[in-house]
Parts: C-alpha cells; structure tokens; sequence
C-alpha cells in the first residue's frame, strides 16, 4: 500500500480552537505507528510540515518504508514557514528527515506555485505520487489524513486534501489529533 498524507500542524502556544495539542504528540504518534503497520504500507508520501508530516514520516522511516517528501518550494524557506515557526524540536527532525530521503532521491521540490496556491499545488503532487507509485508497483494508493475531523474554512489544506482524494476515489484513512 502506498500512502498519501496530509494533517495539521501542530498548535501554536496561543491557539483559540484545538486543532493538534502539543500534550496529544506521543497518541497521535501511536496512532500512525498502527495505522502504517496494520495497512502493510510501503511507501509514504507527505510534505514535511511541523506536526502530522513530521510524526508519520518519523515513524515510516524507524519501520524501514520508504518515505517520500513533497516540498512547495525550497526547503529552507518551507522550513521557516511550516516547521519552525511553532514550537518544539521540529528543525532538528525536519533537518534530518530532508538529507535523508534526499539522500535516497526521494525529495520533490515544487518550483511553480507561490502563496496558497504552492500548497494546494503540493497536496496534488503528493497524490499524483501516491497514485504514480501505486501504478508502478501494481499496488494501492490510499490518502490518509490526519486532523481533528473539524474543516477550518477557505484555507483549509487538509480539507482540500480529503476532498480532492474523494474526488479520485482513493481510500481515506482518518487520523484523529484531539
């Protein structure tokens, strides 16, 4: 099974609505882990966002899958915008997780998108992979996303996902944050 995935980022300290807690890290972290070793996944597909991309891409890679990454843009810039900006040790794991699977060529830097649009562009590579892949290896693409199940609004990355999976009927596994 090859998975696509998308989720929320984690809370910044002064959140209004919860949307990931800080305090619910290691259950979120439980979950994906069960999720990837009950679906036999081999690849995993996601942006590296501070947050569900980070945890599940952490957790693929201790299980040995293959984990492919789907940046917007360049990688430092997508660091301070998406990972840094909240806290916790997110560069650190950001860092290695990037050398990593650049190291291995698996890291797809998107260069046509600016502003919203550079990660509405992303959530489509990172099915469009998901679904190429599938196709190579005679496997299933399955989207997975990870969030509170509660859609924010206009602007709503993780929404736009489930919905765009839906809408080329892929399988979609939910994730729950809070």
């Amino acid at each position: 099974m090859i998975i696509a995935l998308a989720g929320r980022r984690i809370d910044t300290p002064n959140a209004g609505i919860r949307r990931f807690p800080p305090e619910n890290l290691e259950l979120v972290r439980t979950r994906i882990r069960s999720v990837l070793q009950v679906k036999s996944v081999a690849i995993l597909i996601s942006s590296a966002a501070c947050g569900a991309d980070l945890i599940a891409l952490e957790e693929a890679g201790a299980m040995g899958l293959r984990c492919r990454i789907v940046l917007p843009f360049d990688p430092q810039r997508f660091r301070v915008t998406s990972v840094t900006d909240r806290p916790g040790n997110w560069g650190e794991i950001y860092d290695r997780l990037i050398r990593d699977v650049q190291g291995k060529g698996d890291l797809l830097i998107l260069d046509g998108a600016d502003g919203n649009e550079a990660y509405s562009a992303a959530n489509q590579a990172i099915l469009d992979e998901a679904e190429r892949l599938a196709k190579d290896a005679s496997d299933e693409a399955v989207a997975m996303v990870v969030w509170d199940g509660v859609p924010r609004g206009d602007q709503d990355y993780t929404q736009a996902f489930a919905d765009e999976a839906r809408r080329r009927r892929l399988p979609l596994l939910e994730v729950k944050t809070v």
